[in-house]
């Protein structure tokens, strides 16, 4: 199975630089996309329900923010939106599809760099999503997690480690929170393949810094330690162009 997922900063507007010209080139079993910032009734049918797709959509409460939705080509044996708790699932974060061999979780993370409330809403949701997680997995089940996360988790996954300490994003605090969900078991399975530097996923749009490659990577799949041995490859599309992120790919070997 062939997962890729992309932050695409606005679904309609990726669609104009050729969102569509991707999908079918690359023809991904399942694609997630985070920040859709559109609701559905303000969607052609075109985006809606992508031809050779099964498409399903959990856009945020507010216009025009935050909002997930994937596209597989597989029907899934059953699809949850949310984590169950209103005061994150209205902004349209999560959905989890159950596949034969695992659950599928795209999210959105929250940004926290708009101010000290939003970065506790981040944390707040980080503790909750975790749970959330461990829960399924009491239930006996596989997690594969892919989404933007927004938090760089070693100085590695970003240009600029040492300028960006106390900004939201490279923080010690969401720092630390990265490295308790890894041991919980959840592997960032790009590292798995690709150790090296200069990996990024997200560039902002200021000062031509995507030419000279000065980014972060806080997009990410994590999987679960005993599924891991089924993964073929994590990677980075970083020469697709659309949005402020690049797309990310897994390959497993699973149903």
């Amino acid at each position: 199975m062939r997962i890729l997922s992309w932050n695409v900063n606005g679904v309609r507007a990726v669609v104009k630089k050729g969102f569509f010209n991707w999908l079918e080139s690359e023809s991904p079993d399942v694609a997630c996309l985070q920040e859709v910032k559109a609701r559905t009734e303000d969607l052609d049918d075109a985006i809606l329900n992508p031809e050779g797709y099964h498409a399903v959509w959990n856009p945020a409460e507010r216009k025009g923010y935050s909002g997930v939705a994937i596209f597989t080509k597989k029907k899934p044996k059953a699809i949850h939106r949310g984590i169950g708790i209103e005061r994150f699932d209205v902004e349209g974060r999560v959905i989890r599809m159950e596949f034969k061999d695992f659950d599928l979780l795209n999210v959105y993370f929250p940004n926290g760099t708009s101010g000290s409330e939003r970065l506790q809403y981040k944390m707040e949701f980080y503790d909750a999503f975790l749970e959330h997680c461990e829960q399924l997995r009491a239930e006996g089940r596989e997690l594969v997690i892919t989404g933007d996360v927004n938090t760089a988790h070693k100085a590695i996954d970003l240009k600029n480690p040492k300028a960006n300490e106390k900004n939201s994003g490279f923080l010690p605090e969401e720092r630390a929170w990265v490295d308790k969900f890894v041991s919980h078991g959840y592997v960032d399975s790009f590292r798995e393949f690709h150790p090296e530097p200069d990996q990024y996923t997200w560039w902002s749009y200021r000062f031509n810094v995507r030419a000279k490659n000065v980014g972060w990577r806080i997009d990410y799949f994590f999987v679960t330690e005993k599924l891991m041995a089924k993964v073929k490859d994590s990677f980075i599309q970083a020469d697709v162009m659309g949005s402020d992120h690049c797309p990310i790919g897994l390959e497993i070997k699973a149903k």
